[in-house]
């Protein structure tokens, strides 16, 4: 059986310079049993309803500014699977989650980049599923739970997003060793959570966890974690390290 992984992306560079997670991220799929497919809630497809890419041919969207040409001919060319995202989204609405297909939408960056990296050849058919973010970590704890029983099928959960995500407040000249103390507060407060599985307090990370708020400004890049622990349960750290001062670059599994 497949685990479900919590995957920080960091920038889109990652697909151009994948310093120590990109390793990682390649090893991480070495060693697991080849997915018949994969699922993914990425930080990027922030939406109002529950949505299910049912696109059978998604293109690679480019959703960034500023970055180097070689960066937007990146391409991802890996299949949907339009019957795979029905099957998601009537599970979903059978758990009491209703669901709807988009049979437009593109992969977005937090899904191709770090796929990019573990499966370089994209001949896995991918399905995403949106964050409706303003449901908040409850809701993708659900989301993962309801779709827990496609890891007894051979298929991959995902969520992609980031342990910390303070744009903000990154240094764009620091070394690799350079680790805010506030970032690194708020990562080992997770981890920490994550190993005693206190649901609850996790739950509740914007009230009990240190800087919070200063980490995730905003929650949708922590939110994809939710759906990982969801459709898990023994969690493993994969990966753990910070760029930029303060983007954190963990990967985790459940098994």
């Amino acid at each position: 059986m497949l685990p479900s992984l919590f995957i920080s992306h960091g920038s889109p560079m990652l697909a151009l310079q994948p310093g120590a997670s990109g390793p990682a991220l390649a090893a991480l799929a070495n060693a697991l049993p080849r997915p018949k497919a994969i699922v993914v809630v990425s930080a990027h497809w922030e939406s109002r309803e529950l949505l299910v890419m049912s696109n059978p041919q998604p293109q690679t969207w480019h959703d960034f500014h500023g970055f180097p040409p070689a960066l937007y001919a990146v391409q991802y060319p890996a299949p949907g699977d339009p019957e795979l995202a029905r099957k998601i989204s009537a599970q979903l609405t059978a758990a009491g989650l209703p669901a709807l297909l988009d049979e437009q939408r593109p992969f977005d960056h937090g899904a191709w980049v770090p796929l990019s990296l573990m499966y370089r050849n994209a001949g896995i058919p991918v399905v995403q599923v949106s964050l409706p973010s303003q449901g908040g970590p409850r809701l993708q704890l659900e989301v993962g739970q309801a779709l827990e029983s496609l890891r007894h099928e051979g298929i991959l959960l995902i969520g992609s997003g980031s342990i910390t995500h303070n744009l903000g407040e990154l240094d764009w000249h620091a070394g690799p060793d350079a680790i805010e103390p506030w970032a690194l507060a708020f990562r080992d407060w997770v981890v920490d959570r994550l190993k005693e599985d206190d649901r609850p307090a996790l739950l509740d990370y914007r009230q009990q966890a240190p800087h919070a708020l200063r980490n995730h400004p905003s929650d949708e890049h922590l939110l994809p974690l939710f759906f990982a622990l969801g459709a898990g349960d023994k969690f493993g750290v994969v990966h753990q390290g910070f760029t930029l001062g303060a983007l954190g670059m963990d990967i985790y599994r459940f098994d």
